[in-house]
């Protein structure tokens, strides 16, 4: 069975954790453990977040004051280097040395006419206090948002449109390799004609963009293009809830997309609501296809169908759990 694994920023860094080397190498280790089965019996993509790392990268960048501080997109690239390497070496750590594990820098395209340019929502970087937020507001520009009962600098987050590896990512599964890719909803570039998806050719000019594409997004884009049988969220969270904060929730067991679609208010647009379009999305892109999202140690009852939410267009209405 093909799988796609998309890592929320839990399995990397916990929030209120220090963002330190050791605290997410010790997250990717947690990670790791749940992942290592999944490679010896599935061909397996993992894909993750990146908010907390490319929001330090910035932060370091922009206290270098000798030059103009480093675009996202050479960032975000900087940020899939990274994670790769502590996830290759710790899974590889789980899994027989011959087993190739391969980290892939992947450029995806967007449209730079996307409404998400005019609203940054993206958080990225540390959480802030009011005071700091504003503070930093003024003298760099950023634009922050309430995050709980802090703040976090926010960017745009357009749609992804096209996976430019897709061939590299089918080619590496084909020769048994475990494939880290399109981190942190990928490295976003456009053309510079500013046009749709255009084919390759010498008057086509490739940019890169100031932007972070959401990963559950791009996760199910790649998910799709490269014909994964299911296409798994690993969150904080052990299921889609309705309620979610009132005595009343319920967790959501299996679901068709249109029933999804109808309870689309139920989820929070800056966490769970993009898991849920991006699981409608690839359940509806064919037949078959099951996307599920629950928690990282339930990734094995989730692809038995057990755990977490299943999304698929073989069931109906929509079925909650048991509490």
């Amino acid at each position: 069975m093909r799988v796609v694994v998309a890592l929320g920023g839990n399995a990397l860094l916990r929030r209120g954790e220090a963002m330190t080397a050791e605290n997410q190498r010790a997250n990717v280790r947690i990670a790791s453990a749940a992942l290592a089965p999944l490679a010896m019996e599935h061909e397996l993509v993992v894909a993750h977040g990146n908010g907390p790392q490319v929001g330090l990268l910035a932060l370091q960048g922009a206290a270098y004051t000798e030059v103009p501080t480093y675009p996202l997109d050479v960032l975000g690239a900087e940020t899939q280097g990274m994670i790769g390497y502590l996830v290759e070496q710790e899974l590889g750590n789980l899994v027989p040395f011959d087993k190739p594990l391969a980290t892939l820098l992947t450029m995806i395209e967007v449209d730079p006419e996307d409404p998400a340019f005019e609203n940054p929502t993206k958080p990225i970087g540390p959480i802030y206090d009011r005071e700091s937020a504003d503070s930093m507001a003024k003298e760099k520009g950023w634009v922050f948002k309430p995050d709980g009962d802090y703040f976090r600098r926010v960017v745009p987050s357009p749609r992804p449109m096209r996976i430019f590896e897709l061939r590299q990512i089918r080619w590496l599964l084909e020769k048994g390799a475990v494939v880290i890719c399109a981190g942190g909803g990928g490295i976003p570039v456009m053309y510079a004609d500013h046009g749709a998806p255009a084919p390759v050719g010498p008057d086509k000019q490739l940019l890169g963009i100031e932007a972070v594409i959401d990963k559950d997004y791009a996760s199910g884009l790649l998910a799709a293009g490269i014909a994964a049988d299911i296409f798994v969220m690993a969150t904080d969270a052990d299921a889609a809830y309705i309620d979610w904060s009132k005595p009343s929730r319920k967790a959501i067991a299996h679901a068709h997309p249109d029933a999804l679609d109808r309870l689309s208010g139920e989820f929070a647009a800056g966490s769970m609501l993009p898991k849920i379009q991006a699981a409608c999305e690839f359940a509806r892109s064919a037949a078959g296809k099951r996307a599920a999202i629950g928690g990282l140690s339930d990734i094995t009852g989730m692809l038995a169908g057990t755990a977490g939410t299943i999304v698929s267009t073989d069931q109906d209405g929509i079925t909650y759990r048991a509490t």
